[in-house]
């Protein structure tokens, strides 16, 4: 029976989702770079670890949430990393979102040092990790994923085992094509309301009843007509995550025509220095290109 978990990575999404672990009766001992992270989650039961070492000792289950590809290979392998200290048979979830390739390789490397790999991203945003309501598309064995079940089943509300190692990687960029596809949409119908005067509140009520309603439209449209970009989930991390997109689409000989576009749109935002901004903060990039917003000059 699971019970002892290691959650390294306490960031926006990661900090609420070991704390509702901390609430589902979990042993969880944290990790993070900082440590007022790892203080907040010891306020609410945790247990504070010094390395990842000290994090994977005893654990029934690892779990790694960092930013990136690079990031999670950091934290897995080498001397000090997950893969050299957990114990054999221990269940390592990575909720990160990266390539499907390393998903793939870091889950042969798992299991050459006798652990259970899956790859678990997840969808959500910081107010579905709060709420212990995300969604979360799994790539491994069955076996694997049921044993992790108790575990996914307290910070998600939609999980779902979608294939072998990578694949839920691969259905993580899926998500989030068509999340930037539609935040961009939902920025340009914004910025056309405007234009024409229209209360956009009783606009967006309208939209939100018909086919035009989504989730996207449900959490987003508000930050937008408000212009209240605090993070959930930030769009410097959104554009990796289209450059994942395109990368795996060219690998796989596929075309996406709007996936490209949006991408570059994503790109340009950040470029101009909103990469620390939600994501709905696309609506930025729609106005620099109406001119409503004049872009930095560069130094």
């Amino acid at each position: 029976m699971t019970q002892n978990i290691a959650f390294i990575g306490l960031g926006i999404m990661g900090l609420p989702m070991a704390k509702n672990l901390v609430h589902a009766g979990f042993n969880v001992t944290g990790y993070n770079r900082s440590d007022a992270a790892v203080d907040a989650l010891a306020a609410v039961g945790g247990t504070k670890a010094t390395s990842i070492a000290h994090a994977v000792a005893d654990a029934d289950a690892i779990i790694t949430m960092v930013p990136d590809s690079p990031d999670v290979q950091d934290v897995v392998l080498g001397q000090d990393g997950v893969f050299a200290n957990a114990e054999a048979g221990a269940l390592w979830i990575d909720n990160s979102t990266i390539r499907p390739d390393v998903a793939v390789s870091l889950a042969t490397s798992a299991r050459e040092a006798g652990l259970r790999p899956l790859d678990a991203p997840v969808s959500g945003g910081e107010a579905g990790a709060i709420n212990a309501a995300l969604s979360i598309m799994v790539g491994g064995e069955s076996a694997d994923f049921e044993a992790a079940r108790p575990v996914l089943d307290a910070i998600g509300k939609t999980v779902v085992l979608v294939g072998p190692a990578g694949s839920g990687q691969t259905v993580k960029a899926a998500n989030q094509l068509i999340v930037a596809a539609n935040i961009q949409a939902l920025s340009e119908a914004v910025v056309f309301l405007e234009a024409y005067g229209v209360d956009t509140n009783a606009a967006i009520t309208v939209l939100g009843g018909g086919l035009a309603g989504s989730k996207v439209l449900d959490q987003k449209a508000q930050k937008i007509l408000d212009r209240e970009f605090e993070p959930g989930f930030r769009l410097a991390l959104h554009n990796k995550d289209m450059g994942i997109v395109t990368s795996a689409a060219r690998e796989a000989g596929v075309v996406l025509p709007l996936g490209a576009l949006v991408a570059q749109l994503v790109t340009s935002t950040v470029a101009c220095g909103d990469g620390a901004l939600d994501h709905s903060a696309l609506y930025n990039g729609v106005q620099r290109l109406a001119g409503k917003i004049d872009a930095p000059q560069p130094a």
